[in-house]
């Protein structure tokens, strides 16, 4: 029987190790981004843009697409390969993460400054139990019940490839008391996952050989990392996600994958929740991440922002800056994207100004296959022994981790 993540190579300086994961529908070289499709569509962008640069896996939401055009429809289609013609792997996040942050807005409240409320003390629109969480829809306000079972039902009717455990998502400032309560809530809730999954009848599912992956919380706090990280790896999933609150700071969020990474099955994929920044990717690799996501490369498309190497290391460029009116170079000096190839700054901003649609298209694929790009470089460079000179490249200083 083929293992679901083989190892290919090491990188002796760090953590950075290179692999390939097997999944129904073709394999995946990692480290490995993968664009978010949120509703079954990555935004401004076909699934052919997604092929000719390079994604090898993209990423649905199951919150989304259970809300909207609902699991059972998605399925009677053949899934969702079929239903949004993306004939690679997918992974679908169980729902949790939209249920705990956009429908009661905790994020918000800490970016905001204010005190978050406790998330069993949420009021109507959501409402934490041992057994379930209660929520409402933010498209008409009715009202929805997302168990454990429930939630892998849901992922098994869009026929993902890799589908994700249901879990509490706690707010940062939510202590350690609450963060131990909820891990352990969220412990339970990966047994009860694991045991749906288990009972499915492959025959009738879109998709009957999907991988379960479970998702190890602890927030900020190294006991509790080490005790997750331990008890969801001994469980029998076919690879982990590191989840719950990464921290207030990238630092933290570098501090927690740290602190959670050595408690670890080494021989299972381990995904980094919702990262993809330029230096982010480095130091996620670098501790030894496996895999990414991240809405960022085409929320920056629709407002005008591409992803650029620059002497200050920012990695963005605004297009819609005078100082680009007549500027004919690429976005990207080198980049062999479609954009960069056919286009030059100056149309760029004139896009832009001009609010043009296409100017949001062409600075969304640039910006993606810019990340694709990068790990695959990262890839090449640990199996070539050159992951430290590749890492000091980009960032300006040796790897420390």
């Amino acid at each position: 029987m083929t293992p679901t993540f083989s190892l290919v190579a090491r990188d002796p300086a760090t953590q950075a190790r290179s692999g390939v994961l097997h999944t129904a529908h073709g394999t995946v070289a990692t480290p490995v981004f993968m664009p978010v499709g949120t509703r079954g569509t990555v935004k401004a962008l076909t699934p052919d843009d997604l092929r000719e640069h390079g994604a090898q896996i993209i990423l649905g939401n199951t919150y989304h697409l259970y809300l909207q055009p609902g699991h059972d429809l998605i399925a009677r289609r053949g899934g969702l390969h079929r239903f949004m013609g993306w004939e690679g792997p997918i992974l679908t996040d169980s729902g949790g993460f939209q249920v705990f942050s956009l429908v009661y807005g905790g994020i918000a409240d800490e970016v905001k400054g204010r005190r978050p409320q406790h998330p069993s003390r949420l009021g109507d629109m959501v409402r934490v139990t041992e057994d379930a969480v209660l929520f409402k829809s933010y498209l008409d306000g009715s009202r929805h019940v997302f168990t454990p079972e429930r939630s892998i039902t849901v992922q098994h009717g869009l026929g993902a490839d890799i589908i994700l455990c249901f879990d509490e998502l706690p707010p940062f400032r939510a202590g350690y008391d609450y963060t131990r309560e909820s891990m352990g809530r969220s412990h339970r809730w990966a047994a009860r996952c694991l045991a749906a999954h288990r009972e499915r009848d492959p025959q009738a599912l879109p998709n009957p050989d999907q991988l379960l992956f479970g998702i190890v919380h602890g927030g900020v706090f190294p006991d509790l990392r080490r005790a997750s990280g331990e008890t969801i790896g001994a469980m029998g999933f076919d690879g982990l996600c590191i989840g719950g609150s990464l921290g207030a700071d990238k630092a933290q969020m570098y501090e927690v994958v740290a602190m959670t990474v050595p408690h670890l099955p080494a021989g299972l994929a381990r995904h980094l929740l919702g990262v993809g920044d330029v230096d982010d990717l480095l130091e996620g690799v670098a501790r030894g991440i496996d895999m990414f996501d991240c809405v960022s490369p085409t929320r920056l498309g629709r407002h005008g922002t591409a992803l650029v190497r620059d002497r200050e290391r920012r990695w963005k460029l605004n297009v819609q800056n005078a100082t680009l009116r007549e500027d004919d170079e690429p976005l990207q000096a080198g980049c062999s994207c479609y954009t960069c190839r056919n286009f030059s700054r100056a149309y760029i901003h004139y896009l832009y100004r001009a609010k043009e649609l296409l100017g949001i298209r062409l600075v969304s694929l640039h910006n993606v296959a810019f990340l694709l790009a990068l790990m695959a470089d990262i890839r090449a460079a640990i199996n070539e022994g050159r992951f430290t000179a590749l890492y000091s490249d980009w960032l300006g200083r040796p790897p420390v981790v």
